[in-house]
C-alpha cells in the first residue's frame, strides 16, 4: 500500500509539472491546453503502449507448439498469481532481456529475447518470468507507460516554452494570459529535469516491488538473483538494441550509466536488487 501511495503521488506530481508548465507558457489557456494534453497522453498510453513497444522491439508472437516449455512455465506462474495466461512473444535479439506490456491483466503480453532463452537455466528463466508477471499483477505496465508519456509531454512543452520565452510567451494581449517570460524560461529548464527524476523514481520503485512479488510467487528469490547476475555480465558482450524511450519496460536497462548518471536510470542498481532477493531467500525480507 505504501508503494502504491508513493507512485500515485509521483504521478500526480508529473501532472502538476505538466499543467504548471502549460500555465507558464500561456496563462490559463496554456494550463487548460496542458491538462488536455495530459488526458490525451494517458488515454494513448492506456490503449496503444503495448503495440508501440512490441513494434519497437520487433517482437513476434509464439504459440505453445513453438515453445512448449516456456508456455508451461508462464501458465504455472500466472495461475499462482491469479492471472489469466498472457500472450507470449520472442524478441529476435541475442541480448539477454525481457519485458511485460499490456493495459491490464486481460490484455497482458510477456516478451523474452532469444538470448535469454538460450543462456538461462530453468529456475533462472522462471525467476525472470515471475518478475514480469509481477509487473502485470501490480499494474506496473500502465503506471510506467503513463509516467513515460507524461514526462515526454512535459519535455515537448518545455521545448516550445524555450522558444516562446524569446518572444515573451504565447497567449492573448493580456499579460496574465501571455505568461511571464522569465518564469517561462525557468519552467522550461527545471520542469523537464524534475519530470525525468520523478519518472525514474517511479520506475525504480516498481522494479523493487516486482522483484519482491515475483520471489514471493516462486517462494525464493535465488532464481531471479542468479538470472540478474547473468544479465549484468552479458550486457557488454551481448548488447540489446534498445530505444531510450522504451528501456523502462525491460527487466534490466541496457543503457544504464554509472555514478551521477545512475540518478537518471530507470532501474535500481543490479547489485542491490540481487542482495534484496538473496535476503528474501534467507527469510530476512
Amino acid at each position: 500500500m505504501g508503494n502504491t501511495i508513493k507512485t500515485t503521488f509521483l504521478l500526480a506530481l508529473l501532472t502538476v509539472f505538466l499543467v504548471g508548465l502549460g500555465s507558464a507558457l500561456g496563462g490559463r489557456g496554456g494550463m487548460l491546453l496542458a491538462f488536455g494534453l495530459a488526458v490525451v497522453v494517458n488515454l494513448g498510453s492506456y490503449w496503444f503502449s503495448d503495440r508501440i513497444v512490441l513494434a519497437m522491439y520487433r517482437a513476434k508472437e509464439i504459440g505453445a507448439a513453438e515453445h512448449p516449455g516456456l508456455h508451461r512455465s508462464v501458465r504455472r506462474i500466472a495461475q499462482a498469481a491469479g492471472l489469466p495466461m498472457p500472450r507470449l512473444f520472442v524478441v529476435p535479439q541475442p541480448g539477454l532481456n525481457a519485458f511485460a506490456t499490456g493495459r491490464n491483466p486481460q490484455h497482458a503480453v510477456v516478451a523474452v529475447t532469444e538470448g535469454l532463452l538460450a543462456h538461462l537455466d530453468g529456475p533462472e528463466l522462471e525467476g525472470v518470468l515471475a518478475h514480469e508477471l509481477a509487473h502485470v499483477k501490480n499494474r506496473d505496465i500502465l503506471v510506467s507507460a503513463i509516467a513515460a508519456t507524461l514526462a515526454g509531454a512535459i519535455m515537448f512543452i518545455a521545448d516550445m516554452a524555450r522558444w516562446a520565452s524569446i518572444f515573451g510567451g504565447f497567449g492573448g494581449r493580456d499579460s496574465e494570459e501571455r505568461g511571464n517570460p522569465l518564469a517561462l524560461l525557468a519552467a522550461a529548464i527545471v520542469a523537464p529535469l524534475a519530470a525525468l527524476l520523478v519518472q525514474m523514481a517511479i520506475s525504480r520503485s516498481r522494479e523493487y516491488q516486482a522483484d519482491a512479488t515475483g520471489a514471493g510467487l516462486l517462494g525464493s528469490g535465488e532464481g531471479l538473483a542468479s538470472a540478474l547476475e547473468k544479465l549484468s555480465a552479458a550486457a557488454g558482450v551481448l548488447p540489446l538494441e534498445a530505444s531510450p524511450a522504451a528501456t523502462h519496460v525491460l527487466i534490466v536497462n541496457p543503457l544504464s550509466g554509472k555514478g551521477l548518471f545512475s540518478l537518471f536510470s530507470t532501474h535500481p542498481p543490479i547489485e542491490e536488487r540481487i542482495a534484496r532477493l538473496r535476503r528474501f531467500r534467507r527469510g530476512q525480507e
